[in-house]
């Protein structure tokens, strides 16, 4: 088989492998946009898969750019264009390409959060008294994107003063007025991304 046909089809692996490795990132950000929150946590399972999927994307791309770039033998049987030229799919070019979308995708935990939209809001209280903040225990949050899909989801509630989440910590925590929310509607909010609220504590109880 022609090199440049092989090389051709391992950056085509090593792109699917690049999104494999980001899917757990990716899936949350799909969901948003297409408005099924629940389906958020589907791919998180892949997340401890991340590091060797990684590893395989650099291989497979390391592999097709030594193919390209190898010495090619003087006889070649050539079934390119009858111009003489490779198709587009064959060349160093596309490969380029090829290359830099897989590092996008491998790095697409790091900016995910970009396509969260702000949910600043003008918050009335009726006083600072009524103002609670509590500590949730949150499963299958694997990235910064899903730590912005919980946060959207809870202040998207009324009453809701400030909120974090910590994919590292698997924590989130929350400032609300309880006159205009609660801690089991910002459970629901929570739960309905498709992580799961394993337990929570008001701020300051231990």
């Amino acid at each position: 088989m022609n090199s440049q046909n092989v090389s051709g089809k391992w950056a085509g692996a090593g792109v699917l492998a690049a999104i494999a490795a980001s899917l757990c990132c990716i899936t949350p950000v799909l969901a948003l946009l297409a408005g099924t929150s629940g389906l958020a946590s589907t791919f998180s399972w892949m997340e401890p898969a991340r590091p060797y999927l990684i590893g395989l994307t650099v291989a497979v791309l390391g592999f097709a750019w030594w193919q390209k770039l190898k010495p090619q033998k003087a006889a070649i049987e050539c079934d390119c264009a009858e111009d003489g030229k490779a198709p587009f799919m064959q060349t160093k070019t596309f490969l380029s390409i090829v290359t830099v979308f897989a590092g996008l995708m491998l790095a697409f935990p790091h900016y995910a959060k970009i396509f969260y939209p702000g949910n600043s809001k003008q918050v009335i209280m009726v006083g600072q008294s009524d103002v609670q903040e509590a500590i949730f225990d949150i499963s299958g949050m694997t990235c910064t994107s899903c730590e912005e899909h919980v946060k959207h989801a809870v202040n998207e509630l009324p009453g809701i003063v400030g909120a974090t989440a910590s994919f590292e910590t698997g924590k989130a925590e929350v400032k609300f007025d309880k006159t205009k929310t609660s801690t089991d509607a910002i459970k629901a909010a929570i739960d309905e991304t498709g992580y799961k609220v394993t337990d929570f504590k008001m701020a300051g109880n231990q």
